[in-house]
């Protein structure tokens, strides 16, 4: 194993691979495979930051055109936004960058393979590898990649390839069937994202009652109530709605209702709208008996 963006020509098995584009994610997943021995041949880096971090992460790897990288590789990891991975399919597809034989990875949580068809329709290998990770497009990602669940998904015949990428990766391949991607990737948005957006509300909720420091006053809380979630799924929901407490709601909407900045008006909409399904939950779980579940709704605006 080695650390060399560029080495590990004496392993056997290893491969000539092109990254598009030096992103958080690509930038770091590219580091992964050259410390799993590949060769790294070439990278794109349209922007200042992708400029910097290829610098640092991929260190004398070439900064070329997709193109370019695409024709120098024998695996292209395409690590693009959902949305842009189409377009990009098909631009090389048309370049003539894409050959029979040729491994062709995305690593976008939301597609199967279907999207790689163009690549496919010029012999190309193709495949989806998506770690279960948020990328900072730092060293630390190394160090969290092994382990990391990945999905795999690719036909049969490829699976097994897909799953040493995966492991090549620092991975767990999981196999996700192409037609469940879009929920598989729903359900990661939905627990990642949003709970960065649930937990800047809280915080500043906690900045407006005059607590300095909302970080640090809300990580003990929420690492226990996720690790809780994680570990014991909704037994482990804790709070007023799940105790039916309707006087708690109300005083807790009143208070969100004083809040007269326009920048603040999303905290009551997204607590009250949580609250109910939270609620709703609690009721079909057996958590929480359906009149003080109406209690709880009726203190709800």
């Amino acid at each position: 194993m080695t650390d060399d963006p560029t080495g590990g020509q004496d392993r056997p098995g290893r491969l000539d691979v092109g990254i598009v584009s030096a992103g958080r994610a690509g930038s770091v997943l590219g580091a992964a495979m050259a410390i799993a021995g590949h060769r790294l041949v070439g990278v794109t880096a349209r922007s200042e930051a992708s400029r910097e971090r290829a610098a640092v992460l991929l260190p004398d790897v070439p900064v070329l055109p997709a193109a370019d990288v695409a024709a120098e590789a024998q695996l292209l990891l395409l690590a693009v936004p959902d949305d842009v991975l189409p377009g990009l399919v098909a631009e090389l597809a048309d370049s003539g960058a894409i050959r029979p034989g040729q491994v062709v990875v995305h690593v976008c949580g939301r597609h199967g393979t279907d999207v790689l068809e163009p690549a496919a329709a010029r012999g190309a290998l193709t495949l989806a590898v998506h770690p279960a990770m948020t990328f900072t497009g730092t060293s630390l990602d190394l160090r969290r990649l092994p382990g990391c669940p990945t999905a795999v998904t690719a036909a049969p015949a490829l699976l097994p390839l897909a799953q040493a990428v995966a492991i090549d990766l620092g991975g767990e391949p999981v196999v996700v069937a192409a037609a469940d991607r879009a929920l598989y990737h729903a359900a990661l948005s939905h627990g990642a994202n949003h709970l960065v957006t649930l937990v800047g509300q809280a915080a500043r909720m906690l900045e407006e009652a005059g607590v300095s420091e909302p970080g640090d006053y809300l990580r003990p809380l929420l690492e226990a109530a996720l690790g809780n979630a994680l570990a014991a799924g909704e037994s482990a929901l804790t709070g007023p709605v799940a105790r039916g407490d309707a006087a708690t709601v109300r005083a807790h909407t009143a208070a969100l209702g004083e809040l007269d900045q326009p920048s603040q008006a999303d905290l009551l909409a997204t607590y009250a709208h949580l609250a109910r399904t939270t609620a709703a939950r609690a009721v079909r779980t057996g958590r929480l008996a359906p009149d003080a579940a109406a209690a709880v709704l009726d203190a709800l605006p």
